[in-house]
């Protein structure tokens, strides 16, 4: 026993502690219209304006100022200053820039008659199982708004729990040989969250996220056994751990880090034949394939994502987190050549984000399985430069669909020009919270003493959009 404790003592030196209190117990506080979430995120700023709000006045009022308008009323940055961090001079720049056209066409499209940019041909097919959501708003003016969007936190308050592993610690996994929360795709730069972005925190790191590699030939590198070592070997191996580690218990048994340590050895070996299983596509067919792009080099990169993401959810992954970009992490950043970046990136999401919608769907998935797509802020409506937008925190869109979420619809509004949000603004918290909400939890419940949540951390859900 002292060997033991001496081992696990130099094992957890160093990691993050949480207070001693009560676990939830994996169930939900009340009737859940969804069991899983797959998060969408789109590294680097999308343009509302060019995707999900379109602003007619861009192109009437092209060239001119905002103060040439008849919309002065976007020179009133009230609202802005009391909740956006460091953005005198941004604002300033944003209205003195000319305001810069919209850059795609768009079209009313399904029986709701959403209106949805060219550049999302097979979304836009799907609008009707879309609500949209134009009224976002943010605090903070630079990228690290994507450790807000996940955190709902500002990048210089520090780091706190996201949302995927908050739906861990409430409910746990569906599947005891999966994580509850995976991570696809390369996260963002660490000087806009990073791991953070995916990580728990004060939660204990059980709650994290983890990573798998879908593109390389070991998805679970840092669980694999090498090349030397034969599974019943590990196994052995694991079996002693586990020994160690249960006797250890015995004699603290109430560290919630022993039993984090008995799980996450646990799982890390059930995890090396379930985690090739789940992502094996040779076991779907050729439809399913086209379905999400994979027969296309455009497409075949995030069709993967998706592919991977549905095969994870029906297994029983609770959220799985799918990162949209290269290792920079910022692709939609279209500071310049917006048209050119938007319409490129948008080709390369449109077919496999349908895809995996239409799938869903057809599983009977989509009914129990919330779909959320985000960026952390939209661009400004002045120009940058001749051909870019700016970051714009102050009014950007996202869109749920599935999980008791209502299809077809359009909740909030911002202004003429869409820089502000002015009619049902919602901070990201609020997103947040529909999420957990959807799935059964609510957040007061789950907060841990001596960690206490602002209101605006916990958000509110955007019944608006709810079934």
């Amino acid at each position: 026993m002292g060997l033991t404790g001496l081992v696990l003592g130099a094992m957890m030196q160093g990691e993050a502690r949480a207070d001693d209190w009560r676990l939830p117990d994996g169930k939900p506080h009340f009737a859940p219209r969804a069991k899983r979430v797959i998060w969408l995120f789109m590294a680097g700023g999308v343009s509302h304006l060019d995707t999900f709000d379109p602003k007619p006045a861009l192109n009437k009022y092209a060239g001119k100022t905002i103060a040439e308008t008849p919309y002065k009323g976007a020179l009133d940055v009230s609202f802005v200053t009391k909740n956006v961090r460091n953005v005198a001079s941004d604002t300033n720049i944003a209205i003195r820039n000319l305001l810069y056209p919209m850059q795609v066409g768009f079209r009313k499209l399904g029986q709701s008659g959403i209106e949805v940019t060219d550049w999302w041909p097979n979304l836009g097919e799907c609008v009707d199982d879309i609500a949209v959501i134009r009224s976002m708003w943010t605090s903070f003016n630079d990228h690290g708004a994507i450790l807000e969007m996940h955190t709902g936190r500002h990048i210089f308050d520090g780091f706190f729990p996201t949302v995927g592993a908050w739906v861990h610690y409430g409910l746990g996994s569906l599947n005891e040989n999966l994580p509850s929360f995976v991570v696809l795709g390369a996260p963002p730069l660490d000087s806009t969250g990073g791991v953070q972005t995916y990580g728990a925190d004060y939660l204990g790191t059980e709650h994290a996220g983890v990573r798998l590699d879908i593109e390389g030939d070991e998805p679970l590198p840092y669980a694999s056994p090498g090349p030397d070592e034969f599974h019943e070997e590990q196994k052995s191996e694991f079996e002693l751990i586990g020994k160690l580690n249960r006797a250890s218990a015995v004699r603290y048994p109430s560290d919630p880090a022993v039993r984090a340590r008995v799980k996450a050895y646990e799982l890390a070996f059930r995890m090396q034949v379930a985690v090739p299983e789940a992502l094996q596509f040779k076991e779907e067919s050729t439809e399913i394939g086209r379905l999400y792009g994979l027969d296309n080099k455009l497409t075949q990169p995030f069709g993967s994502a998706c592919l991977a993401a549905r095969r994870l959810s029906e297994r029983g992954v609770r959220f799985v987190q799918v990162f949209h970009g290269t290792g920079a992490g910022l692709d939609w950043d279209a500071h310049t050549n917006l048209k050119t970046n938007h319409a490129d990136l948008c080709a390369k999401v449109d077919r496999p984000i349908a895809g995996l919608l239409r799938d869903l769907k057809q599983r009977g998935m989509l009914d129990d399985t919330l779909v959320v797509w985000s960026t952390e802020f939209g661009r400004s409506p002045g120009s940058q430069g001749s051909t870019g937008r700016d970051h714009h925190p102050y009014g950007f869109s996202v869109w749920m669909a599935g999980g008791g979420v209502r299809g077809g619809v359009v909740h909030g509004r911002t202004d003429e020009l869409g820089f502000h949000a002015v009619e049902n603004r919602h901070y990201v918290t609020d997103i947040h919270a529909t999420v957990m909400h959807q799935l059964g939890l609510d957040p007061q419940r789950l907060v841990v003493p001596g960690h206490r949540r602002l209101d605006i951390e916990i958000g509110n859900p955007i019944k608006e959009v709810l079934a």
